[in-house]
């Protein structure tokens, strides 16, 4: 069901870390994620309409710009690029005082799944679930904004910077996304 004067789909999704584990908490990965997700705004069609990134968790509202571009095509590519380039950035981080659990996690996942060749960074498999209502989509998109308040992040949902509440608080936010009234 086409919604917000759109013809095509949109979609919640939802990608998390294996073992719930808590990545995000630093910059650098916390970057690479925002890099990666303008380069499939810019490359591969994906249209952002709201977004949080948790300490394990990444929570978006999307379409694709395309008809023949999936979004799970889309999370398939950009979870199997950051999967790398994150596990890469915590083995060069000198500084990474979890380094070797988190690559013990990654690689014990990795060795006990017959797709993966060494590290498994993301849980299988994202959950994506088709936006039905205007009703559902502010729904959700409460629900993705208010994730850092309900977890005593910041007071203020515009208050977090990895997240599209800014933009739809009327300030730039660190992705450019599609602000629906």
């Amino acid at each position: 069901m086409a919604i917000l004067g759109q013809t095509k789909e949109l979609y919640f999704t939802t990608s998390t870390v294996i073992d719930w584990m808590d990545v995000f908490t630093r910059p650098a990965y916390k970057q690479l994620i925002v890099e990666s997700l303008i380069y499939c705004q810019m490359q591969k069609g994906l249209e952002i309409y709201a977004w949080v990134l948790m300490t394990n968790h990444l929570h978006m509202i999307v379409s694709t710009s395309q008809d023949d571009i999936q979004v799970g095509d889309v999370l398939r590519d950009f979870k199997k690029f950051t999967s790398k380039s994150i596990v890469k950035a915590i083995q060069d981080n000198p500084t990474e005082s979890r380094k070797k659990w988190l690559l013990d996690r990654c690689w014990f996942r990795g060795a006990n799944d017959t797709k993966i060749k060494n590290y498994k960074f993301w849980q299988d498999g994202s959950y994506i679930e088709t936006i039905y209502s205007y009703e559902f989509y502010n729904e959700k998109l409460n629900y993705i904004h208010m994730n850092p308040v309900k977890q005593e992040i910041v007071e203020k949902p515009e208050d977090y910077i990895y997240s599209s509440a800014r933009n739809y608080n009327g300030q730039k936010g660190m992705i450019d996304v599609i602000v629906q009234p």
